[in-house]
């Protein structure tokens, strides 16, 4: 199945969570899209809940069903809760990175930044969006681009960087402190439902 590139708003209203993670895109109209959106009051199945949680976090990190699987099935083999393992997986994506620090604006916008390779991890160009940050890293603009508008306009809304990241205003360089904790991550994402969905 190919990644989804029509209108965050209407999936994030389809499933009742802002995608975007800042509330804007269910603001205006918190229902369903469609004719009958505000009408439409259908109960899950447990599998309908399941299935929707994991569109929910494949949606907001912008992955296809494939890519997602693959995360899925990494966390499963690591050491620690198999849910947790997912999230800490998907925040330590360098186009996430790339949005945490705020030289993006959205995650879309992200890895568009790192196709065309504008970022560097630790010194080195990397226009890979799925490539695994580790902790210590260091994520920054190539010298060329530090004058680009996209990134120069995500900026000026002063973006708020995680306390897991540390972020240098003036070199547009930031750093991959640790891995994030639960408590730092969505608190609206129950990864236990996406677990029972592939274990079913």
């Amino acid at each position: 199945m190919a990644r989804y590139t029509g209108p965050s708003y209407k999936k994030s209203r389809r499933l009742g969570f802002s995608t975007l993670e800042n509330g804007k895109d269910i603001a205006r109209r918190p229902y369903a899209p469609g004719v009958h959106g505000k009408d439409r009051k259908k109960k899950s199945s447990e599998y309908g809940v399941q299935l929707q949680e994991k569109q929910k976090v494949r949606y907001m990190y912008g992955l296809t069903e494939k890519q997602f699987h693959k995360v899925f099935d990494k966390a499963q083999k690591m050491q620690g809760i198999a849910g947790e393992n997912l999230l800490m997986l998907l925040e330590s994506r360098l186009d996430n990175i790339v949005y945490r620090l705020g030289l993006a604006r959205t995650r879309r916008a992200a890895r568009q930044v790192v196709n065309h390779g504008h970022i560097l991890v630790n010194g080195k160009k990397v226009d890979i969006p799925s490539y695994r940050v580790m902790p210590g890293d260091i994520v920054s603009v190539k010298e060329n681009s530090l004058n680009h508008p996209a990134i120069l306009a995500s900026l000026e809304g002063k973006p708020t960087v995680p306390a897991y990241l540390e972020f240098d205003n003036k070199k547009l360089s930031g750093k991959y402190v640790r891995y994030p904790e639960r408590s730092e991550l969505n608190s609206e994402v129950n990864e236990q439902l996406i677990v029972e969905y592939y274990n079913r």
